[in-house]
């Protein structure tokens, strides 16, 4: 009979149903192994307390401190037995702060009888305000009896105490007992890097690294399981990405090599402008991708602006030179609208093969989307299956069945919304062989995410804006402190209007919501109330600019629950000039070009991500005119929201900011909008921080794939590989 190896044993087992139960809803672990992976957040040491100064409000949080003072206060309570109630405070102390405890009722006499003024202990609660103090109401505690030899001691023998990121419902102290029961199992986990690395980058074998996480005895400990972890986190997740990498390249593909005078040349020749540096190298890249055998997996990274859409049509073109077609998938009809738009356009007569007027090298240019009649939609079919159109441009209804291509050479994908492994794959079948792929995404990605949210792809970067793109200068209006910036900030919005210009206000909600965000229960404190009131909205903002500092204007306002006729209609006259001022949403976020719009201001600023920020400033600045973008925020000076908006006017750079991003909020969040369950699979490593590790190893993973693709003499690194590849991450690197 099979054993369950010891990392697999469900903690049900080990650890009791109640407690088992309590991980697996919370903390989302199930088996030994997933407990022995929940790393202590860091660790207090047995001489020195937590600041308690530093403590963050609301949140969940464990302490390491001493009672100063306890007292029992009665109070006449109509609800106490004998009208009489019982109130225990409890001030502890850690030499920098003091904190209160409170413990009302039934729960004081066990508390009234352990915390006796000098004692230590661990407490653990949620942190609140009263009166304007710190307090944490019925905390759990935890008794550090130095001397006496009880359970406590054992647990937390030596000199520094793991604190785990824990619940209210399980705190930091029954977590690191759980993992005492399970940690002798750590003996038997497999090690997934190869002896060859771990030897020679004087890692500590993967045992050792987990019995030092939970429970070192130096600082020292504590580095080298941490090098250790983060090694295997980067290593295993770069084997999963280099594995796919090498499946593709055994693909095989038609090689696109573009005619010497073709429709490319054709196309070069009629450009008003030359290409820049930064679209002549990335263009290299791509042609020679394109000359391989192999399908080229490539992404392109590019600002609004940066003329991604040039490079891929000449990509498009080339193939189209080489006897095949390309295929551009936009995420919405508008978008795959506005790139068929734009695309007949850049090539006029070349766009009009088969009709009278194209010109000798020409090609036909169709949209397909699920919303066209019938007719026009038989007809883009039709000429997809003899070949009569070079490219066709369109959303999801390209990949259904119906659609058949007559040679399907190269994909364009727009905007990193990756398509599933299904959908490559129903792509890939329209293909007599695999077509060559480019993926473009506008949102800049630090070098590190590209290589662990998109690590299968190559990555292609535009980093220069073309010329006749003007400058942005961004200012914070701090709104509360000095009121008379944001009275100065209107000025200048009519100071643009005046000379001929047009200006967009941005709001973070519409206003026509039924009820508004609930009030909070408990009396905010000042400094909270600028974070407790509902976010500015599009129609109060409107009507208070109309009726006060933008009076005389014309102002009128746009968001997403307009029907779709209205929305067009506000759309086409600021874009016709008509109206001064547009007062919106982030609707005006992807897609929106109106060169004559030089100033944004954008309303409680803080409410918006940094890369959002960075994507709605690039609204204006469009045209010949200086663009102007004032973040509006009522946050105090000291407040990350503050420093966020000010990192943002700082600079001009969307990956200098996608960096700052990273660095302000956790890995999960970044991951998680780049679409990755990698949230999960990264407890160590911190990507940006980590960028030499996450380097490495790729060049690692990619080594070790070459030489033995199925791992085959890596059994520890297979089945670290099994653990990663669950569902959800399968789902993930799928999409990458």
């Amino acid at each position: 009979m099979d054993l369950v190896p010891a990392l697999e044993e469900p903690l049900k087992k080990v650890l009791g149903p109640a407690t088992a139960k309590v991980m697996a809803e919370h903390l989302g672990l199930h088996t030994v192994g997933d407990l022995l992976h929940h790393y202590p957040r860091r660790y207090e040491e047995r001489g020195q307390l937590t600041h308690l100064a530093d403590l963050p409000l609301d949140e969940h949080a464990t302490v390491v401190a001493q009672v100063a003072d306890a007292r029992l206060l009665t109070f006449s309570s109509p609800k106490a037995p004998r009208g009489k109630g019982q109130r225990l405070e409890v001030t502890i102390t850690d030499g920098s702060g003091q904190l209160k405890l409170v413990f009302f009722g039934n729960g004081v006499h066990k508390p009234h009888k352990e915390l006796l003024p000098g004692t230590r202990a661990l407490f653990a609660g949620k942190v609140s305000v009263f009166n304007r103090r710190l307090q944490l109401a019925h905390p759990a505690y935890e008794l550090l009896r130095g001397e006496d030899v009880t359970e406590t001691v054992d647990t937390w023998a030596g000199a520094l105490i793991p604190l785990y990121p824990a619940t209210a419902k399980l705190e930091s102290w029954k977590i690191a007992k759980a993992v005492q029961t399970v940690l002798p199992s750590a003996q038997e986990a497999t090690d997934p890097l190869p002896e060859s690395l771990r030897a020679g980058r004087g890692l500590v074998p993967l045992p050792e690294a987990l019995l030092k996480i939970h429970r070192p005895h130096t600082k020292a400990d504590i580095e080298d399981a941490r090098s250790r972890l983060k090694w295997d986190e980067a290593f295993v997740l770069q084997v999963a990405l280099a594995r796919r990498r090498h499946a593709d390249a055994q693909l095989p593909a038609v090689a696109r090599k573009p005619k010497k005078d073709g429709l490319l040349s054709a196309f070069d020749a009629k450009l008003p402008f030359t290409l820049t540096e930064g679209q002549q190298k990335v263009s290299k890249e791509i042609f020679d991708d394109l000359a391989t055998e192999h399908p080229m997996h490539r992404l392109l990274q590019g600002e609004v602006g940066s003329g991604k859409t040039m490079v891929a049509l000449r990509a498009m073109l080339a193939v189209v030179d080489a006897g095949g077609q390309a295929a551009m998938l936009a995420p919405t009809e508008v978008l795959a609208q506005q790139h068929h738009r734009s695309i007949t356009e850049m090539m006029g007569e070349l766009a009009e093969g088969g009709m009278l007027g194209g010109v000798e090298h020409s090609t036909k240019v169709v949209l397909l989307t699920g919303s066209m009649g019938a007719a026009g939609r038989r007809q883009a079919l039709l000429d997809l299956v003899t070949g009569e159109a070079g490219i066709v441009i369109g959303t999801h209804a390209l990949i259904e069945d119906k659609v058949q291509f007559h040679d399907l050479g190269l994909v364009v994908v727009d905007e990193q919304h990756r398509f599933g492994v299904e959908q490559r794959d129903a792509l890939r079948g329209k293909g007599k062989q695999p077509p060559h792929l480019l993926v473009m995404t506008a949102t800049p990605i630090p070098r590190t995410v590209a290589m662990t949210v998109f690590g299968d792809l190559e990555t292609s970067v535009l980093d220069q804006l073309p010329a006749g793109r003007s400058p942005i200068a961004s200012h914070v209006v701090p709104a509360a402190d000095k009121p008379h910036f944001l009275s100065r900030a209107w000025e200048r919005v009519r100071e643009e209007v005046s000379n001929g210009h047009q200006a967009y206000v941005v709001c973070p909600r519409i206003g026509d919501e039924d009820d508004d965000p609930k009030k909070s229960k408990k009396k905010p404190s000042p400094e909270d109330d600028a974070e407790k009131r509902p976010p500015l909205a599009v129609l109060d903002v409107a009507d208070q600019l109309t009726k006060g500092p933008l009076q005389g204007l014309k102002v009128e306002v746009l968001h997403g629950r307009m029907p779709p006729d209205d929305k067009d209609a506000v759309m086409r006259r600021f874009a016709a000039g008509e109206t001064d001022v547009l007062v919106a949403t982030t609707v005006i976020e992807v897609g929106v070009n109106v060169p004559n719009a030089t100033a944004m201001v954008i309303m409680d600023a803080d409410r918006f991500g940094v890369s959002q920020l960075h994507q709605l400033r690039g609204r204006v600045g469009r045209g010949s005119a200086a663009g102007l973008c004032l973040l509006v925020t009522e946050m105090a000076e000291a407040s990350p929201a503050r420093q966020r908006l000010t990192s943002v006017a700082s600079t001009l750079d969307g990956f200098e900011l996608s960096r700052i991003d990273l660095e302000q909020r956790r890995e999960g969040d970044v991951l998680g909008q780049a679409q990755s369950g990698a949230r999960t699979s990264l407890r160590m490593l911190a990507v940006i921080d980590d960028e030499e590790i996450i380097a490495e190893a790729r060049d690692e993973a990619t080594a070790v794939v070459a030489s033995d693709p199925d791992l085959e003499h890596l059994p520890g690194l297979r089945t670290a590989l099994q653990a990663l590849l669950d569902e959800e991450r399968e789902q993930y690197l799928d999409k990458g």
